[in-house]
């Protein structure tokens, strides 16, 4: 089948339909058919695999997968597509397209009904960059049965989800991704190679799904929260940050002491410290409140 995603044939479904692009939905087609083979190729997909991809567009992408793959399931949130994809992909039986809104549904389910029977799920997309984090945060904290994420974002998230401690783009997104997966960006790509061009280059990050977190805590809800308040203002410290967004401020000597107990600098700021010590931090914090819960309700 000729491929979808030359610029020669992405015009010409786009006019045959009289598509107009959405701004509200982030929509920016790949026209560069080598790429999309690195990225099937870097996601290791083939024939064992089911393959969840969340925004196809006009289905450049789906192809590609639907080659390869075991069988694909594509989420695709605007209703005007849906028509444009049954054609375009009429060829292929592995491939199912449900119309909706990711976010909204249980992906726990999908997986269940749709790709029962497959060992290996991946999910492998081009996400629209207005809703980026909030479906990759999504993806990881439903734990699903998932091994892997290789997904085309902005490159300043890619850059944040990867960032070291020490670093400007570290923060709480590079945090809560690194606590579910081991983040990798494979490589960049340039905004020309999309119609429209977007603002901003992209860059193809690969999560590898964790089987277990690299650190170990007591509350995990009460262990973002801590990552949170710590960089509520990234210019304070995090002695500060703590004691006005969670603590307290009748708390700040006695703050002092416990962060001076676990070998971390009052005076250091949120982007300084890594995973482990917010793993530390928090387990402390949350002992610490846990007593003092307990003796004022003796």
């Amino acid at each position: 089948m000729e491929e979808i995603s030359t610029p020669t044939k992405t015009m010409e479904i786009l006019k045959k339909y009289g598509f107009h692009f959405k701004k509200s939905l982030g929509q920016n087609f790949l026209i560069e058919p080598t790429i999309l083979d690195k990225i099937v190729r870097i996601a290791a997909i083939d024939e064992s695999v089911g393959v969840i991809e969340i925004g196809p567009g006009i289905g450049a992408l789906t192809q590609k997968l639907a080659e390869k793959a075991g069988k694909v399931v594509a989420i695709e949130i605007d209703q005007r597509l849906i028509p444009i994809l049954q054609e375009t992909l009429s060829t292929y039986g592995n491939i199912k397209l449900i119309h909706g809104d990711v976010l909204k549904l249980s992906l726990k389910e999908l997986i269940l009904h749709q790709l029962k029977g497959f060992q290996t799920i991946k999910v492998v997309a081009n996400l629209p960059y207005y809703i980026t984090t909030p479906i990759i945060m999504s993806l990881l904290e439903e734990k699903l049965h998932i091994d892997s994420i290789t997904v085309m974002i902005q490159k300043e998230v890619a850059e944040r989800i990867q960032a070291k401690p020490g670093s400007k783009d570290y923060g709480t997104l590079t945090l809560a991704v690194h606590y579910y997966a081991e983040a990798k960006i494979i490589f960049y790509v340039p905004k020309t190679v999309f119609v429209p061009n977007p603002n901003v280059d992209s860059a193809i990050i690969q999560l590898k799904i964790r089987k277990h977190p690299p650190v170990q805590v007591e509350d995990e809800e009460f262990f973002f929260r801590v990552i949170k308040a710590s960089f509520a203002n990234r210019r304070k410290t995090i002695l500060n940050n703590l004691i006005h967004n969670l603590i307290g401020k009748g708390q700040k000597e006695q703050l002092k002491i416990f962060l001076r107990s676990i070998d971390i600098d009052p005076n250091r700021r949120a982007e300084t410290l890594d995973i482990k010590e917010y793993a530390k931090l928090s387990n402390l914090l949350a002992k610490k409140l846990n007593e003092k819960n307990h003796i004022d309700n003796i």
